[in-house]
């Protein structure tokens, strides 16, 4: 049998560059996906929707910054932060705070359906003839707010920017059978806020597992300093670390600087 000689060295060195070019090529992204991280690397400006969870100053009564302050000291240089979320706002409001964007905004966070639960909280405490009628109740008002929650997420997406949107937390109500039954209930809207996330590729800032402790609430139901001080850092580390060019879901877990 013959064995082919060796190439020469600067013949094997030549291939080997030709091979490796090519296996580069065809890993990388193409067109605009390639820019993703410089794009990302920009200063932005950051918008706030929905509710009293991202508009806390009420609850706060002048002792500290509120959640867009806490952000600011987030961001990196350059980026901003506006405040259009209003406290008592329901999905079916952020809309109509769309309405007054900004027209150089470049990211957008949603805080939406603790109002929504809030109203039906009355539901909970009437009669139910088994534990499946009182099931089917909170079926239907999960129903309703799928509606409402997605009719949101239409109007919002149709802007094509990067967006994220948060769960409802846990309410930190005095009366520990009240929380309890809450929590549950609860489960039903975080689960459509959570679909809706994964199914369009969104960003999902879990409060439920960012305000884990009392002392995040300065209220039952609305974060203190310590509690925007973590909301204020999950979205500052969505929003920097966002590539614009990639629409997927990420879930942002934890509010410490770091974490």
């Amino acid at each position: 049998m013959t064995v082919a000689p060796a190439p020469p060295a600067y013949r094997r060195a030549a291939l080997g560059a030709i091979a490796a070019l090519g296996l580069k090529a065809s890993v990388r992204p193409s067109g605009a996906q390639s820019m993703g991280p410089a794009l990302a690397s920009r200063p932005g400006h950051l918008i706030l929707l929905g509710d009293s969870v991202l508009d806390n100053g009420g609850y706060l009564r002048g002792s500290g910054p509120d959640v867009v302050g806490q952000l600011r000291r987030e961001l990196p240089r350059g980026w901003r932060a506006t405040l259009l979320a209003r406290g008592g706002s329901v999905a079916s409001d952020v809309p109509g705070q769309l309405g007054r964007l900004p027209p150089d905004a470049t990211h957008l966070v949603i805080s939406a359906g603790g109002n929504d639960a809030g109203r039906q909280e009355g539901v909970l405490g009437e009669p139910a003839h088994s534990v499946a009628d009182g099931l089917a109740r909170i079926a239907a008002i999960r129903q309703a707010f799928a509606r409402d929650y997605r009719g949101m997420l239409d109007a919002t997406l149709k802007l094509d920017l990067p967006l994220a949107v948060c769960t409802i937390y846990d309410p930190r109500f005095a009366e520990p059978s009240r929380r309890q039954v809450a929590v549950v209930a609860l489960a039903a809207f975080n689960d459509i806020i959570t679909r809706e996330a994964f199914a369009h590729g969104i960003a999902l800032v879990d409060l439920r597992l960012v305000c884990d402790r009392d002392e995040d609430f300065a209220a039952p139901t609305g974060p203190s300093i310590a509690g925007g001080a973590k909301i204020g850092a999950a979205i500052s580390r969505w929003a920097v670390g966002h590539d614009p060019m990639r629409r997927h879901s990420e879930v942002f877990a934890k509010g410490e600087r770091g974490r």
